[in-house]
């Protein structure tokens, strides 16, 4: 018998759902085993905003919340609403009845109790593929270079440093159009926006043993609250390997663009990548003594390789990719984000928003 299609259900109809409803839509592009979809519901709290989404990207019916998760069709959930929201929906759309997959923007949630009600939920529902949404970790030079790190050519981590920048808050009218993400972390700024990326990239490459040690904050503007982190810092250590190193998330940091970039250094050599180089990842070994540019451009072998391994990549194609996994489950090189990885990223998030709370204390009275 031939695979169900999944019914597929959008909670939320704003910026970030127009780029999951250009991944839905795009993927029969990519792959030849692609799932063809039913686009049954998207719902959002602004009749407006629901019905112009629904008739541009093909959803049968757009509806109010409500009225959404009492559909009984939907097996299929992307959880797209602002942060501080994840949680309750995320909660609801486990009880509908004929739910299967459930893909939640990240930060999981916004705060510990809902943390702990989140563990909970993950031990009881084992039976629903929860896939969180870190893309950058299905980008083709990441999938790469963690499988070459898991390979266990390089040995074991010594020390590292990541780093997500971008600059746009240095713009008063930026600033002035998304206030709702200058809330205090971890429902906002700039470590839970960006730096949830890059942690959970560390989690996946080192382990979710990984600890918080310290954590600082930089920048300020008038219009912007003193809670809310624009630069972050945090220092990190992992008591099994006993590597060390830092993370930090930027939303002042001029002339970077979208920049995600890391550095691993390890007992038998060190391994680097840089979305301004996103073709490609670089090794070193000390056997060799030399380094190793890996070109990987779009290249998904063995599942798909369009429109060919040598063109550069982009985000929106990673984010494709992470569709085809969720609902596929076709790729084994690529780490999977499920509901226990995104905790272990929420463990972290929360963590250093505590930490930052002490440095905000201590340097700012």
């Amino acid at each position: 018998m031939a695979e169900q299609k999944p019914v597929v259900g959008f909670i939320g109809a704003g910026g970030i759902a127009h780029s999951h409803a250009y991944a839905l839509n795009s993927m029969k592009y990519y792959y030849n085993d692609s799932p063809e979809t039913e686009k049954e519901a998207v719902c959002s709290s602004s009749r407006e905003s629901r019905e112009s989404f629904a008739e541009r990207y093909g959803f049968r019916y757009p509806v109010c919340p409500d009225d959404f998760f009492r559909n009984e069709r939907i097996d299929t959930v992307f959880i797209l609403g602002p942060n501080k929201v994840h949680y309750e929906h995320l909660s609801k759309a486990v009880m509908m009845p004929s739910v299967r997959r459930i893909y939640v923007e990240k930060p999981l949630c916004a705060t510990l109790e809902e943390e702990k009600k989140i563990k909970k939920l993950y031990e009881e529902r084992k039976d629903i593929k929860i896939q969180v949404g870190f893309q950058f970790l299905f980008s083709p030079a990441v999938r790469e270079a963690y499988h070459l790190w898991k390979s266990g050519i390089l040995g074991r981590p010594v020390h590292f440093e990541f780093r997500y920048y971008h600059g746009d808050y240095l713009s008063t009218d930026y600033r002035s159009r998304r206030r709702t993400r200058l809330t205090p972390s971890p429902e906002g700024g700039a470590m839970a926006d960006l730096g949830s990326h890059i942690i959970s990239i560390i989690i996946a490459f080192i382990g979710d043993s990984i600890n918080i040690v310290n954590a600082i904050q930089a920048g300020g503007f008038d219009d912007v609250p003193a809670d809310s982190d624009l630069f972050s810092l945090i220092t990190l250590h992992d008591p099994v390997t006993r590597a060390a190193g830092v993370l930090s998330a930027s939303r002042i940091s001029s002339g970077t663009g979208d920049m995600l970039s890391f550095e691993l250094y390890a007992e038998k050599g060190s391994l680097k990548y840089s979305t301004c180089f996103s073709d490609y990842f670089e090794y070193f070994t000390e056997e060799s003594g030399m380094w190793h540019r890996v070109l990987t451009g779009s290249n998904y072998r063995p599942i798909t390789s369009v429109p060919s391994g040598h063109v550069p990549p982009g985000w929106l194609r990673a984010l494709v990719h992470a569709h085809y996994v969720f609902l596929t489950s076709n790729d084994n090189k690529s780490f999977i984000p499920n509901l226990a990885h995104g905790l272990s990223v929420q463990r972290i998030l929360r963590e250093s928003a505590e930490h930052l709370k002490v440095f905000r204390r201590k340097t700012l009275g």
